[in-house]
């Protein structure tokens, strides 16, 4: 007999159309309430799709169609005819007028018949099913098991979990402690430091100022933010917002400009930029940065007159609910249920550290959160942008936001999960065959996972109260089951690496002592080194210390230093103290000027770049106009006069015939001429603190002024 033919490339194309439109009222009665799996066989394939069904408070059913395949979620469904055992219905405003038509078995657990359009008839076929939030409570019933011994395990004191499928949070809950010394159970409301899982929450804003007309994401930045500079001046022109939030500024780290930095203004850091070394051009190579998104937020608030904060509150945490979510660690201590940051020691130990106050980098990582709330924040991806059926970001900007946009250069640790891409706030990867979308979060005393299979609508967020790699093991292993695959030990191969790790670093430490040059000393005295050195970027570093011994005070970090060889000195271990140990085992290299004068601190702030150099600060008096009035005057250098003025709290010099020169104050109680820096010039002060005499000192020679008036 004839067969019509069918042409698959176009019949799914209307298959999609037709599908993503499907019919909540596909059918009436309360016998067709529950979830559905079912494919129609298109030639050669089966197009999978499954419904879930409700029966309303009018008694109407309502309910919605996913299919994975094109992509299409929980499209809502719409009218439907059921007569007797037989469904029939059609989609509107769809091609060809497709039609289903299908009987219901007898036990009320299948549905089988013809989907017809235009001209082609195919079958379809659906069976009850159990609902995908239900196999992943199944999936899940003994996690809590696992977990409390991956926390014994992993020796973390806390940790805790939760999981998201379609709308329903199917797991949330704590395991351990949040505080060691109190023993208060960790919850799944406690409030944990989320570090750079915070980044997501900036570019959500930015997006929803994308909708608004207000940003457009290829649009120079500096249209934005006229004052914004880098240290290159094509950069300064190129960059986007979009290249803020992907990573390929062409800057490193550059991590101690803002840490601990409790004294500077988000739009000082940013100013900062100008002078800070770039290690690529461009959009040529991926180079993670929290500067960046600090600058992002930066123009969230320029755009809409608010601070950051006010925001992502009014944008996000109002609208989800998440009501105890904080940006500031002194607001989550204020809150009952809050974990405490925790370090562990080379003996194992587990002991309290102080919270990080890093709410200067708030757009790149000082949000606080707990599981429950993060859980609000996956529904909203999962969910294409909505709360309560509110759109509050288009579909396509989260979509772009989700999009991969700048390589990551890492091969892959397993052949069955991909290469990475940065999205925007995101890493995108292939786990196992599943799109996943993931960001981790480190910041002292905490880690965190958050990871999204968005095809699946599957969230897990993980968070612990240490350092630690279980964020991540929790995570994958919870997404294992719920998704189905085969089991891999995620657990046993973190144990071990960390192991290994371990290991390795204590090997490594073991050497260091090698690198040291045995039986040298400073070449000045150690008051030498002693001062304010300054970067234009990186501020004020103090070096103080007493008697033979030297400390270094940076962002309100102190730490003491000691002699390493010639005049390099190391941070020094503060393991057993209260010390901060943010310069330990870092090397400080003190640098002299031609006059034999220390006059520059050279010190690895930032390992991808050369070590950043800090030039001595002159002593206070160089610039106080009372100790220059002293130097004023004119003086006789040969035959020639010298005169010396003074132009607010800097001095002049002037000679015959030669352009006025300003002396800029320099080490050792001399000046420099701006203008020719290889010249400096020094005074002669008697005891009244009045000048008699200047010196030039210059490469071909010393040249001495006597003062004549």
């Amino acid at each position: 007999m004839p067969r019509t033919r069918v042409r698959p490339s176009i019949l799914a194309l209307g298959l999609l159309a037709l599908l993503a439109a499907l019919p909540s009222s596909l059918f009436a009665g309360s016998k067709l309430d529950g979830h559905w799996e079912g494919s129609i066989q298109i030639p050669g394939n089966a197009l999978a799709f499954n419904l879930d069904f409700k029966t309303d408070d009018g008694g109407a059913i309502v309910g919605d169609i996913s299919i994975p395949a094109q992509s299409l979620q929980d499209r809502a469904l719409v009218a439907v005819s059921l007569d007797g055992d037989r469904a029939k219905f059609a989609i509107a405003d769809i091609p060809g007028n497709p039609t289903f038509d299908g009987a219901l078995s007898a036990d009320g657990a299948k549905i089988e018949g013809k989907f017809t359009q235009g001209g082609a008839t195919l079958d379809f076929a659906l069976s009850r099913a159990t609902g995908a939030a239900d196999r992943a409570r199944t999936a899940l019933a003994d996690f809590p098991a696992f977990a409390e011994r991956a926390v014994a395990a992993w020796n973390v004191p806390g940790t805790a979990i939760a999981v998201v499928v379609e709308d329903e949070v199917v797991l949330a809950q704590g395991f351990g402690v949040r505080d060691v010394e109190s023993k208060a159970p960790m919850t799944a409301d406690s409030l944990f430091a989320i570090g750079s899982t915070s980044k997501a929450f900036t570019t959500a804003v930015l997006g929803m100022l994308v909708d608004e007309g207000k940003l457009d994401w290829d649009e120079p930045l500096r249209k934005y933010l006229p004052e914004f500079r880098l240290k290159d001046p094509l950069t300064t022109e190129l960059m986007t917002p979009r290249d803020l939030v992907t990573h390929r500024s062409g800057l490193p780290r550059h991590d101690l400009l803002w840490y601990n930095n409790n004294n500077s203004t988000r739009a000082e850091l940013v100013a900062a930029l100008a002078h800070v070394d770039a290690t690529a051009s461009l959009r040529q190579r991926y180079q993670y940065n929290n500067l960046m998104f600090l600058t992002a937020g930066d123009l969230a608030e320029r755009l809409t007159g608010k601070t950051w904060e006010e925001v992502v509150r009014e944008r996000i945490l109002a609208p989800l609910g998440m009501t105890r979510t904080t940006f500031d660690v002194h607001d989550s201590q204020k809150d009952p249920d809050f974990a405490q940051p925790h370090r562990e020691t080379d003996d194992g130990k587990l002991e309290r550290i102080p919270f990080r106050d890093i709410s200067l980098i708030g757009p790149a990582g000082s949000i606080n959160s707990s599981v429950s709330e993060m859980s609000r924040w996956l529904r909203f991806h999962l969910d294409g942008g909505k709360v309560d059926g509110h759109q509050l970001i288009r579909p396509a900007t989260l979509a772009d936001l989700h999009a991969p946009q700048m390589a990551i250069p890492a091969p892959p640790s397993r052949a069955d999960i991909s290469s990475g891409a940065y999205a925007m706030g995101w890493v995108v990867d292939t786990y196992r065959g599943h799109r996943r979308l993931a960001h981790g979060g480190g910041i002292d005393g905490f880690i965190t996972s958050v990871t999204l299979f968005p095809d699946d609508r599957v969230g897990v967020v993980s968070f612990t109260n240490v350092g630690s790699g279980l964020p991540s093991v929790l995570a994958q292993h919870a997404a294992d089951r719920v998704l189905g695959l085969e089991p891999i030990d995620w657990n046993g191969e973190g144990l071990e690496r960390r192991k290994v790790a371990r290991e390795s670093a204590k090997t490594a430490e073991a050497k260091l002592a090698t690198t040291r040059r045995e039986g040298t000393q400073p070449s000045h005295p150690v008051a030498d080194y002693r001062g304010e050195y300054q970067h234009p970027g990186y501020g004020t570093i103090t070096i103080g210390g007493e008697g033979d011994r030297l400390a270094v005070t940076y962002h309100e970090i102190a730490a003491p230093l000691e002699h390493w060889h010639y005049d390099v000195w190391s941070g020094a271990d503060t393991a057993g103290t209260e010390g901060d140990p943010t310069f330990e085992d870092i090397k400080f290299q003190f640098q002299g000027d031609l006059d034999g004068n220390v006059a520059r601190l050279a010190i690895p702030l930032e390992s991808a770049v050369a070590p950043i150099v800090f030039r001595k600060k002159a002593a206070a008096k160089m610039s106080d106009p009372a100790f220059l009035a002293g130097l004023v005057g004119r003086y006789q250098l040969s035959s020639q006069p010298v005169t010396v003025e003074l132009s607010g709290t800097r001095l002049q010099v002037s000679l015959p015939g030669q352009p006025t020169y300003t002396l800029e104050p320099s080490v050792g109680d001399r000046f420099q001429l701006a203008e020719i820096p290889s010249i400096t010039v020094a005074f002669s002060i008697d005891s009244a603190g009045r000048a008699t005499a200047l010196t030039f000192y210059q490469p071909d020679g010393v040249f001495e002024a006597q003062r004549i008036e």
